[in-house]
């Protein structure tokens, strides 16, 4: 099953660009992953469980990077067609 995520990152710093950046460029490293990115979030959209996998492992090293950060997710479960 296709699942679609839209995220967003918020860095609770004064220099929040590096981090949000960080990220986006991470994801775009899974080619079985479609990236699409706008001003206010990105969108992911793949195969349900390893979509997840990916969000747990890269949020993790979002976590353990210094300063305090907030993901705000939205998910949309079921088949999502490839763009």
């Amino acid at each position: 099953m296709r699942t679609a995520i839209e995220i967003s990152l918020y860095p609770l710093d004064s220099d929040y660009i590096p981090p949000i950046k960080d990220f986006i460029d991470r994801l775009n490293r899974y080619p079985e992953l479609q990236v699409t990115t706008n001003a206010m979030s990105t969108q992911i959209a793949g195969e349900h469980a390893r979509l997840f996998e990916i969000l747990g492992k890269e949020t993790a090293v979002s976590f353990g990077e210094q300063g305090r950060k907030v993901f705000v997710m939205k998910v949309l479960g079921g088949t999502v067609p490839d763009a």
